[in-house]
């Protein structure tokens, strides 16, 4: 078993080798400077990998120390010849050790900078043993997932698959966008073993059952359950549980990282708290990603805990900015524990977050924007009927759950901005008024001018929001309308309920959204001179019924667009998708343009995990939860680069050139993130100053390898020119 699994590592490996980029200068000049550059400088650790077989190409390194103020980590990848090089670590006492697909962790080596640790790499002595370290993704991949032939659900009294599943396809949204892996990650140690606690319930489908009704997201996960089919659901994952308990493992082996991929130094430190989860950090102003250089960075704890954990990588120091709210009596996002105790936690309750902070933005001063609650969710007059508000006037509301604020690290000042329209996500546009636009709003899109609200302190002044009208009479502006429970009229527009998810400014001044649900969609909104009464939407789906297997996809997350108003998305069939609306061969308005109307502006890409079982589609296990476009080159693959967040393959999944660079997290396994940014600290400094930042943002990190204790990590992705180069 074991020299079957080291032979197909190895086939993998071959076949990826010399796939290197134009970063690169001419193989010889690589070379030489790779064997000049492979020795440890005095800020290195170097040396080489070797196994019983001789050198290990393409395994990682991992260096880790606790002496610097937060836990620092530094990894790399062998070279063809098993060689590695630690770069510009800090000085400190580190454990180096490697790990690697075929192996088990090497024993720890004790090392402090300027020295060369030849490393031996041990191999696993079963495919068991190998497998521990592989992606959550793979071990999603042996879920088997309801046959084709099943659906719709027939209910208790039938298959046990609920009625309200119409297709295979919409099973698996629920569970990778509708509900799970949304929130955390299915396939760690954490969700692949039953606990000791819940075994003793005899059943595992008991043990299941008791499993997703605790702690404070106990009764949100039990609904997903019974929305899935309640007896179905428990007995395919106690099916799941109990087949890898009976020692089976994922049929397909990850391939070692080749080509460009050993590249990659990732950098890790430490931040917030245990009890605390992050959704997503910031570094810099998207629109110009030399802003904030070298400076701190600031994450969102969304409903776990009221501060913004802040990381300082050039010193290697954390700290918090506490956030508070306008009124006081603005309650807590999640309530107490009203679901069975954690084995992790008890009864305690650890989420208590008021603000419910979701993202976080940077300005051209390097302010931090934060969607943020500041008030209970009841609006206040100017938001509703009756108000002379341009936006109010013309779509009243009365209440939204989270709203703006914003952190000035200079002055250390935090600014409350109430909005009558809810938030989740937010942009800055490129245009004179600063604009801030916001998703979340359900029937609405807002968004905040912030030149006029830096001027005046105005907040009702400086917001604005629209309703989402389709051109649906095709006469290029907005009119009359129906509402979306009235059937199309082709002589007037039509409103629609496809609330912004990701929200996305277009160089061209468009804003561009995903919609999220089966087989959800995304939107181009024109603002037009007024935008509250101005703004027109389009709608695109993806090609979910396509007759071509190979082109069929579905339910949009996270989405971005590039420079040439691409649109690509992550999508739950498994997919990074382009949409370009250049080549739509239809009228992109009128009555038939509401969703299926340009199947040709569609292009999908598999994401490269195995594919769940029993699924004959297009596809695979991953749950990408965003996309985010290097638009500018800061990480080194190219201008307008789509980048998936990889959060079944534990990884950030570049593609370039219709081919994945996997940049894998090894350790601790368990990577799971929502979001990404790219920041230039040194334009000057090649490799060293730039990169890509991430943060780990599962709900749950006591699913890690680390278990309980584990808090949310800083990683910074940088891109050197060979293997072995300082």
């Amino acid at each position: 078993m074991r020299t079957q699994h080291l032979l197909a590592v190895a086939a993998l490996l071959i076949t990826g080798a010399g796939a290197w980029t134009a970063l690169e200068s001419s193989p010889r000049l690589a070379l030489g400077q790779e064997i000049e550059e492979g020795q440890a400088g005095p800020n290195d650790i170097a040396g080489t990998v070797t196994g019983p077989e001789g050198a290990e190409p393409g395994v990682w390194v991992i260096a880790e120390t606790n002496e610097l103020p937060t836990k620092f980590v530094r990894i790399v990848v062998t070279d063809d010849h098993g060689r590695y090089l630690i770069p510009d670590l800090p000085k400190a006492t580190y454990d180096v050790w490697v790990r690697g697909y075929g192996l088990v962790d090497s024993p720890k080596s004790k090392s402090t900078v300027g020295k060369t640790v030849n490393l031996n790499a041990t191999p696993a002595p079963n495919a068991r043993a190998a497998a521990a370290i592989y992606p959550a993704g793979y071990w999603l991949s042996m879920l088997h997932v309801p046959e084709k032939s099943e659906f719709p659900g027939t209910g208790l009294s039938g298959n046990g698959i609920s009625p309200n599943m119409k297709s295979q396809d919409d099973w698996i949204r629920t569970i990778k966008s509708g509900g799970c892996t949304a929130c955390h990650q299915l396939g760690t140690k954490g969700t692949r073993e039953i606990p000791a606690d819940y075994r003793k319930l005899g059943t595992s489908v008991a043990a299941w059952e008791r499993r997703v009704q605790s702690g404070q997201a106990g009764v949100q996960m039990l609904g997903t359950i019974d929305n899935l089919g309640h007896t179905r659901a428990l007995q395919l994952f106690a099916d799941w549980t109990d087949r890898i308990a009976a020692g089976d493992v994922p049929a397909t082996a990850p391939r070692r990282p080749r080509g460009i991929e050993r590249n990659v130094v990732l950098t890790e430190w430490d931040w917030a708290d245990p009890k605390s989860y992050l959704h997503d950090l910031v570094s810099t102003d998207r629109r110009n990603p030399t802003v904030n250089a070298n400076g701190s960075l600031y994450g969102s704890l969304e409903l776990s805990s009221d501060y913004l954990p802040v990381l300082d990588p050039t010193h290697n120091t954390v700290s918090r900015v506490p956030l508070t709210v306008r009124d006081t009596s603005t309650r807590p996002a999640t309530g107490p524990n009203n679901g069975a105790p954690s084995v992790y936690w008890g009864s305690e309750a650890i989420w208590t977050s008021k603000n419910n902070v979701h993202n976080p933005m940077m300005d051209e001063r390097g302010r931090v924007w934060i969607t943020s609650a500041v008030r209970p969710p009841d609006d206040p007059a100017f938001c509703k009927a009756g108000s002379t508000h341009p936006s109010a006037r013309l779509f009243p509301l009365n209440r939204a759950g989270r709203h703006l604020a914003m952190y000035d690290p200079k002055t250390k000042k935090l600014t409350h901005i109430s909005t009558c329209f809810g938030t989740h996500h937010l942009m800055f546009a490129e245009d004179s008024n600063r604009t801030l636009w916001t998703s979340g709003g359900g029937p609405v899109v807002g968004w905040l001018n912030t030149k006029l609200f830096d001027e005046t302190g105005d907040e009702e002044k400086a917001q604005g929001w629209t309703a989402l009208i389709l051109d649906t009479n095709g006469d290029g502006k907005r009119g009359e309308y129906t509402e979306p429970n009235q059937p199309i009229d082709p002589t007037k527009d039509h409103r629609i309920n496809a609330g912004f998810y990701a929200v996305a400014p277009a160089p061209d001044g468009s804003i561009w959204a995903s919609s999220l649900g089966f087989p959800g969609g995304i939107l181009r909104l024109a603002p037009g001179s007024h935008p509250p009464e101005t703004s027109l939407v389009e709608y695109y789906e993806p090609p979910y019924n396509d007759p071509d297997p190979a082109k069929r996809g579905y339910s949009p997350r996270g989405m971005d667009i590039d420079r040439n108003g691409v649109a690509w998305v992550a999508l739950a069939s498994g997919h990074m998708a382009s949409f370009d609306r250049r080549k739509c061969k239809g009228p992109l308005n009128g009555p038939t343009a509401t969703g299926q109307h340009c199947p040709e502006g569609w292009t999908l890409y598999a994401e490269p995990l195995p594919q769940l079982a029993n699924v004959k589609e297009s596809g695979s296990a991953e749950a990408s939860y965003y996309t985010w476009v290097d638009q500018r080159d800061v990480l080194g693959l190219g201008k307008n680069t789509p980048i998936n967040t990889g959060n079944a393959s534990e990884a950030l999944l570049a593609l370039q050139n219709g081919q994945w660079v996997i940049m894998r997290v090894p350790y601790p396994t368990g990577f799971y993130t929502k979001w990404m940014d790219g920041r230039i600290d040194d334009a000057n400094a090649g490799w060293k100053g730039r990169g890509l930042w991430a943060t780990v943002s599962t709900r749950a990190p006591f699913h890690m390898e680390t278990g309980k204790g584990t808090t949310s990590k800083v990683l910074h992705f940088q891109l050197r020119p060979s293997p072995l180069a300082r």
